[in-house]
């Protein structure tokens, strides 16, 4: 079946005795049933459940198992340049280009890719190239391929240079072996001249055969995701005793705050074994000192943010809507910087945290955001921003750097690390379910990939699953990545009363 991260996918396994040779589930024995989400299996290495609801009070137990089921992901990177090719225009130099044609089973040739052209050169230099073995060979690194060098012609008429028949793992082997330069061979010239030798060399700089990884296979290895939550408590919200402001709810119609916190954080939850959210609110005086803070847990503990489960933060929420005054301004920069330092802790490939936050306006401190953001970017670390109600949101957009990347005091952001949507394009005011299922879609979306590019930029590989499997069942169901791995966060108590 279809996996999406971004969906809470709920499965039902019914288990039946088979008497006979009918496809009717009414003619067999049913012996038990569970229940559970496609992100819980696809995130463990294996999940044992216990079969309810059959003839017997102990129905046993079944052990259900995920395994990815892919095309090759592999890629090659390549880094070539040619020497003394032949001269195919009239001034003594030519346009020249590579293009990788693919050999097919009918010995027929189909282009796969082709680099840019430098113009007036005998000696170019490409850029480095990163191809997906799928397209380039179909997966088949040892399939037949042809890299040819021709020269660009305004008129469209390639002129073929020269080429080469190798394969990637020969291109690998090659460049491992030290033998880095390839004559370029024109087969007519080749034919026609006994003191031909070639029309050039093709130069391997770099070569290399790229392992790459999936989401799936990091979340499989022991990668955990950790989802922080920052709520805005700034006195643009209104009064959340009063109908119609954006903290109000009732049981029939929560918030969009609520529905926003519970949509992404029951996904997310799939994927985090200890399940604890670190929970804050920002831009309210907080008792006993009544100050504004920016950062404040939403339990109540100081030294120790974390809730227990979803429902966990959403009853520390509920306690903080009663204690605490809204006030302003909004400011996200000392939010990102808390959130960044938990991110900097963390293991290399043990957690990936998600920091969503929930707010009404305009961001207060925007330079400080942006900057905090940038300085984020390197880490193990994504933004949800999920804007509430009718405000404009256009700065939001711009720290969604899909367009353009973000900059700080002339530093580029590493990576694209924040999302940012408004609830209102996803609010169905008909059905709570659906409000939530579509925020979570769109919010979510680009989580794996930015995880996968953190990792591949760090150089980080997901641990093998059957080393995965050992560890987790030495620990009893409990990832670690070493012996002297810390204990983790402290479960939390019960929220303090402010």
């Amino acid at each position: 079946m279809e996996y999406h991260f971004e969906e809470q996918q709920r499965l039902n396994f019914a288990v039946y005795d088979v008497d006979c040779q009918s496809d009717s589930l009414s003619k067999h024995d049913f012996l038990g049933n569970c229940e559970a989400t496609l992100g819980e299996i696809a995130s463990s290495v294996k999940i044992v459940r216990q079969l309810k609801n059959g003839p017997s009070h102990n129905c046993g137990t079944i052990i259900i198992l995920a395994e990815e089921v892919t095309s090759c992901k592999d890629e090659l990177i390549l880094d070539l340049s040619g020497r003394g090719l032949d001269k195919k225009d009239v001034f003594g130099t030519s346009d020249p280009f590579i293009a990788f044609y693919r050999i097919n089973e009918d010995q027929s040739r189909t282009v796969v890719h082709r680099t840019e052209e430098i113009r007036n050169t005998l000696n170019p230099n490409w850029k480095r190239m990163v191809i997906p073995i799928r397209v380039l060979v179909n997966g088949d690194c040892d399939r037949p391929l042809v890299i040819s060098c021709l020269d660009w012609n305004r008129s469209g008429r390639e002129a073929l240079i020269g080429e080469i028949t190798t394969s990637v793992h020969e291109l690998v082997r090659l460049y491992k072996s030290g033998i880095k330069s390839l004559d370029l061979i024109h087969p007519k010239k080749a034919r026609r001249r006994k003191d031909y030798i070639n029309s050039g060399t093709l130069h391997l700089n770099y070569v290399k055969l790229e392992k790459v990884y999936s989401f799936l296979e990091y979340v499989q290895g022991g990668t955990e995701l950790s989802c922080c939550i920052a709520i805005d408590f700034t006195a643009s919200n209104g009064s959340p005793q009063v109908p119609d402001t954006l903290h109000y709810s009732t049981i029939n119609q929560p918030s969009q705050y609520a529905m926003a916190l519970q949509a992404v954080g029951e996904v997310i939850s799939d994927y985090d074994s200890d399940n604890l959210f670190p929970a804050f609110g920002f831009g309210a005086c907080v008792p006993p000192d009544n100050v504004v803070s920016h950062c404040f847990p939403l339990n109540g503990h100081i030294d120790n943010p974390y809730c227990e489960g979803i429902q966990g933060a959403m009853a520390a929420y509920a306690h903080s809507l009663r204690t605490v005054k809204f006030h302003g301004p909004t400011n996200f920069a000392p939010i990102i910087n808390t959130v960044a330092s938990i991110a900097r802790q963390a293991k290399p490939g043990s957690q990936y945290s998600i920091l969503l936050i929930l707010t009404d306006g305009i961001i207060s401190d925007l330079p400080q955001t942006r900057a905090a953001i940038v300085n984020a970017s390197s880490l193990p670390l994504s933004i949800i921003i999920v804007g509430v109600g009718p405000a404009n949101f256009d700065e939001m957009e711009e720290l969604d750097g899909d367009e353009i990347r973000l900059t700080s005091r002339g530093r580029a952001a590493v990576r694209d690390i924040v999302q940012f949507v408004p609830f209102r394009d996803f609010h169905d005011a008909n059905s709570v379910t659906e409000s939530k299922r579509q925020l979570s879609k769109a919010v979510l979306a680009e989580i794996p990939d930015q995880l996968v590019s953190y990792m591949r930029m760090q150089g980080i590989k997901p641990l093998h699953i059957t080393e995965a499997r050992a560890r987790r069942e030495a620990a009893n169901g409990e990832y670690q990545y070493s012996d002297d791995e810390d204990d983790g966060p402290v479960k939390p108590s019960a929220p303090l009363e402010y």
